[in-house]
């Protein structure tokens, strides 16, 4: 593990202390979990926007080739 010296607002650091004295969670765990869970939520944005971008950059031609597509006579 390592040591993280950090500065927390006072009201985050009292909000947190009231939470903690009822869940009955050592600090260190819930910020662990805390930390884990904001860089998953980050993660899936950061993926999102680049499956945005992605999405972006192949929307023109994927609309060419549904055009084509639509102008194909098929003959039964």
């Amino acid at each position: 593990m390592k040591n993280v010296s950090l500065k927390i607002d006072d009201s985050i650091f009292r909000e947190t202390e009231k939470i903690l004295s009822r869940i009955k969670k050592p600090r260190n765990r819930y910020i662990n979990e805390a930390l884990n869970y904001y860089n998953r939520l980050q993660r899936r944005l950061i993926l999102e926007k680049k499956l945005k971008k992605e999405s972006e950059l192949v929307k023109k031609d994927s609309m060419s080739v549904l055009k084509d597509f639509e102008e194909i006579d098929y003959v039964d």
